[in-house]
């Protein structure tokens, strides 16, 4: 009995940490978020007495956000959308931030505190125009502050209370746009200033009150205007003609408007290019980029310039900031080798500097691209300013008293791709075993657990317990651990930056802004395109380093040169760089590497001629021998083609023995009245399957169509290209395509009539999962096809298998005519989605999920088995236990099913999933204007024990067990003795 007791006690003891549940203390432990807003567009600054110090910043994500001036976080923000650009943004009432959008049609109010929204107001038009937002000091109607917006070919005057318009003039049918809109004091009239054409400049003077035009007038200026506009004054503007090397000044005195020119290389000696106008605003004064010089000129009577200051360094100006009644101070940002000189002016003195400062920056930053500065009161009365600035590699920075006083890295907000490195082995002689520091701290940390996991810890026991896993973890270290997760996450930005991220916390490793990718006078318009493995030593050699290949473009269009830097990923050192004489239209990673590890690659230019890198003579002995049995393809979905292509000999000339032409084997054309391509999918080329063989129902066996040349394609009517509801479902079809792309011959084909897109699809295996909209039904559906191979329906007879008198083992060619098999189902589905992924592990046995990326910037976890295609009512008994579900006409949704909880990753684009050592665990990285990393086990841990598992606590038990059996052994001899005696 008493042994009974014991391991009744002992056992329910230990199986208290062998809980599948995510505790509170854990979060965090396996999984990290970070949260960002992206590059900053716009500022604005609210440093009231009461309340908060706090920035509200627009970004190039479409994020606004407001963030804390003492430590740079994040007190709330709204992610518009895609299609929902932030025009402008603006503080009115001291609590109200305004917002325009939506190429000037909809406005909102968000309160200041919080964030909430108070109201939104859609503006109608019909007119694509520039649009712009105004929120003029004196102007009230009513006791209403009134918003001057244009957009939309219309002028409108918004309450700023409810949103609603209080009056509204169109300007679409004088094809006018309004480029400035300005107040003079005391006055309730309004000026709108635009442009005609490029030709005519227009002035209309406006009652505030009810949106009637008092006058209206116009001046021609024949050499034309580029729409680059400066407001100097209550009634000056300067302009820039169509040349970009003319300053045309505009005068608006009672009524009339006067034109005076000057040309730039009068003000710039040596001047001969183009200039711009920067949008910074001041007074009597504006600031004219020419190449890399930035020129002051001061505004004065009669229109007439002069220069005040040349400054050739790379330098970004702020707006005016007015300190006092009649003095406005503006911040100089200059770039030198390691600093930042900040300075900061008067508009109307020159000559002296309120603030001098220079701090000491990062290179790896870039030039700075933005600056806002926002001033304070010092102790001692005088005047003190803190600024803003925005580098070229997006991150955020505030500078006060000499300092940085916190960074953001917002580039992370602007991932195009990425890549996973393995850490370096640990070295010899550093123990990787957990150190207990004393008895008294082992004990603490043992009673804290039990309390955590019997869910009576207080919640700073919570904390305290959470500080501990993450100390003990060892998830931050910077070597491989035998589980595989420790891993590097190397993350390309469109700033052309590239970061290495640990797996273990997401803190930056290293990171580095390439040169190849920075704007030069060589290459004006550099962007990053893809990153790849470059070089992977194998685990023998613990001395080399890996390395990543990024591949970018100098220039806007297809047939721009390209770019490649090879950067090594432990220390994001650029080891080389190369600067292609031909462009980059696709770049396909081969299977070979040469003796050193490096991976080839053929690079595809647009004419289709095919590059092999490295450029070694070992590389082209490796690709010569495989050369006749490689095959690519291109998707033109402008076109509606998809075409085959061959290798073929060395280029036309022969001058290049690493340039190969190609040739045409097969195409696809898709009829445009009746089909248009919206969706591709392909298998990744480094899945690993465990087996072709799938045993059914009744111990029968499928053979699995295992090929990474099918290519999955989907089109839709042309009518259906656009939102969903934009045609009726007798209009609209969905037509999916399974091709070969080799041959070019369409295993199989399927059309979903009445439905439309958008589709996304993955592919793994031998299976394509795809989502898409039911116009008939109004929801969303999802549908799998899974391909098999009949030729292999022989080798299911066991002596066969035995005997070796099977075809498994014979070569399989696309040019053979495929026997296959195609099974198929759809169902209904709750959510839109936004990107969609597989699970993938290191051997490929732990069963797949599907990774749905939801529009609500949420991560969920679906079985495969839901999704699977022999699903019936009525299943058999052979079917259920084959793991058969039964069929339901919707796939369900299980709120526990959310990978990332309740956390939304915020402008959610897209998860990767990585496979880790252990063959359970699959790692996951979703990547947005946030970034969540995560690991799952789709089939639980079978093969490991959990990361907090108390081996202290097992070792006790085990010790208490022999303790208890031999306490008790005694007793029971003695009572055997006694009985005896008896």
């Amino acid at each position: 009995m008493a042994i009974r007791f014991f391991l009744t006690f002992f056992l329910l003891f230990i199986s208290l940490n062998l809980s599948s549940a995510l505790y509170e203390d854990q979060v965090g432990l396996m999984d990290w978020h970070h949260k960002y807003v992206g590059k900053v567009k716009q500022a604005v600054f609210h440093t009231q007495k009461a309340g908060r110090k706090r920035v509200i910043v627009s970004t190039e994500e479409n994020v606004i956000a407001s963030l804390d001036l003492r430590r740079g976080e994040i007190f709330w923000r709204h992610v518009l959308g895609s299609n929902d650009v932030i025009d402008a943004i603006d503080i009115t009432l001291g609590k109200y931030v305004i917002t325009l959008s939506s190429e000037g049609s909809v406005v909102r109010a968000w309160n200041l505190p919080d964030g909430q929204m108070i109201w939104e107001s859609f503006l109608q038009g019909s007119t694509p125009s520039k649009s712009f937002l105004s929120i003029p000091v004196n102007l009230k109607i009513d006791k209403d502050n009134v918003i001057i917006v244009f957009g939309q070919g219309c002028l409108y005057a918004i309450s700023s209370i409810d949103g609603e318009a209080l009056w509204r003039k169109p300007f679409s049918s004088e094809s006018l746009e309004i480029q400035k809109v300005f107040q003079p004091h005391d006055s309730d009239i309004i000026y709108a200033v635009g442009f005609v054409g490029s030709v005519k400049f227009v002035a209309y003077q406006i009652n505030a009150k009810s949106g009637e035009v008092i006058k209206e007038n116009d001046a021609t200026f024949p050499g034309g205007f580029s729409g680059d506009l400066a407001y100097v004054s209550s009634d000056t503007l300067v302009a820039l003609d169509s040349t970009r090397s003319i300053l045309v000044s505009v005068t608006l005195r009672d009524g009339e408007i006067s034109l005076h020119q000057t040309h730039v290389s009068d003000l710039v000696e040596g001047f001969f290019g183009i200039s711009s106008i920067l949008p910074s605003k001041h007074t009597n004064m504006l600031a004219v980029k020419s190449g890399s010089v930035t020129v002051f000129i001061r505004v004065t009577g009669g229109g007439k310039l002069e220069v005040l200051e040349k400054v050739s360094h790379p330098s970004a100006v702020s707006d005016s900031l007015a300190i006092l009644e009649d003095q406005q101070a503006f911040a100089l940002v200059q770039l030198g080798d390691t600093k930042v000189h900040l300075t900061v002016k008067f508009d109307n003195d020159w000559s002296s500097d309120l603030i001098k400062e220079s701090i000491e920056i990062d290179r790896q930053r870039g030039l700075v691209q933005k600056v806002f500065i926002n001033s304070y009161i010092r102790t001692d009365k005088s005047h003190g300013f803190r600024a803003l600035i925005v580098m070229e590699d997006h991150s955020l920075l505030l500078l006060q008293q000499g300092e940085i006083v916190w960074s953001r890295e917002d580039g992370l907000a602007s991932i195009i791709d990425t890549s996973t490195s393995e850490l370096p082995f640990e070295k010899e002689g550093v123990s990787v075993a957990k150190v207990e520091h004393n008895l008294f701290e082992w004990l603490k940390g043992h009673v804290l657990k039990l309390k955590g996991t019997l869910m009576l810890a207080s919640p700073d026991d919570v904390v305290a317990i959470q500080g501990m896993r993450l100390k003990n973890s060892e998830k931050t270290k910077m070597t491989r651990d035998h589980n595989g997760f420790r891993k590097l996450l190397i993350v390309l930005t469109r700033a052309g930056k590239l970061y290495a991220l640990h797996t273990g916390d997401g803190r930056v490793v290293w990171s580095l802004l390439l040169p190849s990718l920075r704007r030069s006078e060589a290459c004006g318009s550099p962007s990053g395109l893809n990153l790849y493995q470059w070089q992977v030593p194998h685990h023998h050699a613990m001395d080399e380093n890996p390395s990543v290949l990024v591949v970018g473009r100098c220039g806007l269009g297809s047939d721009a040169p390209g770019v490649l830097s090879f950067v090594d990923s432990y220390t994001g050192k650029e080891l080389s760089s190369l600067s292609l004489t031909h462009s980059i239209a696709q770049v396909i990673p081969l299977a070979f590497t040469d003796s050193t590890e490096q991976r080839l690659h053929l690079l595809i230019d647009d004419g289709n001629q095919a590059y092999l890198y490295p450029r070694t003579p070992e590389a082209i002995d490796i690709f010569e021998k495989e050369r006749p049995n490689m095959y690519w393809y291109s998707i033109d979905d402008k076109k509606n083609i998809i075409r085959g292509y061959a290798l073929q000999h060395n280029c036309i000339g022969g001058s290049d023995s690493y340039c190969f032409d190609t040739k045409e084997v097969w195409s696809i054309i898709f009829p445009t009245e009746s089909e248009k391509i919206i969706a591709s999918a392909t298998r990744k080329s480094n899945e690993v399957i465990h087996t072709q063989a799938k045993v059914v129902a009744d111990h029968d066996v499928m053979y699995k169509y295992i090929s990474k040349n099918l290519l999955f394609i989907a089109t839709v009517a042309p009518k259906a290209a656009g939102e969903v509801g934009s045609v009726t479902p007798e209009e609209s079809w969905l037509v999916v395509y399974l091709i070969d792309s080799i041959t070019g011959r369409i295993l199989h084909r399927v059309t979903h009539h009445g439905s439309q897109g958008p589709v996304h699809a993955v592919f793994s295996e031998n299976w394509v999962v795809y989502h898409y909209f039911n116009l008939r039904a109004h929801r969303y559906e999802m549908s799998v096809i899974e391909i098999y191979d009949q030729s292999r329906a022989d080798n299911k007879d066991v002596w066969k298998l035995i005997l070796g008198k099977h075809n498994l083992t014979a070569p399989v060619s696309s040019y053979s005519r495929p026997e296959v098999v195609v099974k198929s189902q759809s169902y209904f589905f709750t959510h839109s989605l936004k990107t969609m992924a597989a699970t993938s592990t290191a051997k490929g046995i732990t069963s797949k999920q599907l990774l749905i990326g939801t529009i609500g910037d949420q991560v969920l976890a679906l079985d495969k088995r839901f999704v699977d295609p022999r699903r019936s009512l009525n299943p058999t008994q052979a079917e259920k236990e084959e793991g058969i579900l039964p069929l339901t006409d919707a796939l369900p949704i299980i709120p526990q099913s959310y990978i990332s909880h309740s956390i939304q990753v915020e402008g959610l684009r897209r998860i990767i999933t990585v496979p880790a050592k252990l063959e359970s665990t699959s790692l996951v990285f979703a990547y947005g204007v946030d970034l969540f990393f995560t690991r799952i086990a789709p089939s639980r841990t079978y093969d490991s024990l959990t990361e907090d598992f108390s081996y202290a606590l097992l070792l006790l038990t085990i010790i208490g067990l022999v303790a208890a059996i031999f306490v008790t052994w005694v007793l029971s001899e003695k009572k055997d003795l006694r009985d005896k005696w008896r």
